[in-house]
């Protein structure tokens, strides 16, 4: 059985470098395009949805800037669920650890800590490089705000998404986030 594809067809939308500028609801500021249909799943509802099985794979068959984006999101997702498992915090505990991961500064494409260099083309200009940190940082922030929704009953966190915190998706471990 194959790995979970992105649904989003990145050539429909803007690239920087070979990573997709996909629509993203988001009530925070960026450069992320406004989806068509508000009530259709983006791609960090699509994240979400494939990480638990996607992260049994090791190999994953790039197919377009919308999959390097999934690729991001995924192992964004593996360091919440790592960083929610070390503490086991309540519901506001963990929403204030998510928001404050996702504000944390990391490494782009082309930098020497980014873990995803081999996949990932630098971008072309400065300008391009700020535009996709901002995007990025746009796309954390809402994994940070969604993902809890997911992650917790109650107010305590379900470990049927616990146990998936120490997989290793295409056995990496995280995405460059410097701490």
């Amino acid at each position: 059985m194959p790995a979970f594809h992105s649904q989003f067809d990145g050539n429909q939308y803007r690239g920087i470098g070979n990573v997709s500028l996909l629509p993203v609801k988001s009530k925070n500021r960026g450069p992320a395009p406004i989806p068509e249909d508000p009530n259709a799943d983006d791609i960090v509802d699509e994240a979400i949805y494939v990480f638990r099985p996607n992260c049994f794979f090791r190999n994953f068959e790039i197919q377009g800037g919308s999959d390097r984006v999934l690729i991001y999101l995924l192992l964004f997702i593996q360091e919440c669920l790592s960083k929610l498992a070390a503490k086991t915090p309540n519901l506001a505990e963990g929403q204030r650890l998510l928001q404050t991961h996702a504000m944390q500064n990391f490494s782009l494409p082309g930098d020497s800590n980014f873990p995803l260099n081999a996949l990932y083309d630098r971008p072309a200009t400065k300008q391009d490089a700020e535009t996709l940190k901002q995007y990025l940082a746009q796309l954390r922030m809402e994994v940070a705000l969604r993902l809890p929704a997911k992650l917790y009953e109650g107010d305590k966190l379900s470990k049927w998404w616990i146990c998936f915190s120490k997989r290793k998706f295409m056995g990496l471990t995280g995405v460059g986030t410097l701490a």
